[in-house]
């Protein structure tokens, strides 16, 4: 809290800005995953729980094997203390809705790409219909947040830091 989460702070800044690019960021992330790793294992080994600021299942849509996006958006959101579930690629919406009803968590956040856009609008009225509560979260390089609004979604995110950033006012700061 006082060194990793300041220093992705000033990543993503520095992302937001232009000053900082694609390439930079996956090599913060990474970093990052990595010094979170020696920190969750000595966190397990005193016994203590790490995580805990929400839960949050990622996804690719079902017809896109893209996962670059999620991928990152996954490893910031762990990095700033949030359980994650990653259901992988290519994933339908029956997946997401079996998965859903058996775990209770926060958010459901999917990518897509240009061509599988409609898929997440299909997840997300999958998870309506079945009368599931959490909040969507929506992102991927073509989508708008007109976009997100118009297929149901509750939150869009340009890029990973927005996941991270809005998670952060949704679930910590309510």
């Amino acid at each position: 809290n006082e060194v990793l989460i300041p220093a992705l702070d000033t990543v993503g800044a520095g992302f937001e800005k232009g000053v900082l690019f694609l390439p930079q960021l996956l090599q913060s992330a990474g970093a990052a995953q990595a010094a979170f790793e020696v920190v969750k294992d000595a966190i397990a080994a005193s016994g203590k729980k790490s995580g805990g600021k929400g839960k949050i299942i990622v996804a690719t849509v079902k017809g896109d094997i893209h996962d670059i996006g999620k991928n990152i958006v996954k490893t910031l959101l762990e990095n700033y203390g949030y359980d994650v579930l990653d259901l992988g690629r290519d994933v339908p919406a029956e997946t997401v809705v079996k998965q859903r009803r058996s775990m209770a968590y926060d958010w459901w956040a999917q990518c897509a790409d240009d061509y599988h856009a409609g898929s997440m609008e299909e997840t997300i009225c999958a998870l309506r219909r079945a009368g599931l509560s959490c909040r969507v979260m929506v992102g991927g390089a073509v989508l708008t947040e007109e976009y997100a609004k118009k297929i149901g979604a509750d939150f869009y995110a340009r890029d990973a830091k927005a996941s991270a950033d809005i998670a952060k006012a949704v679930l910590i700061e309510g």
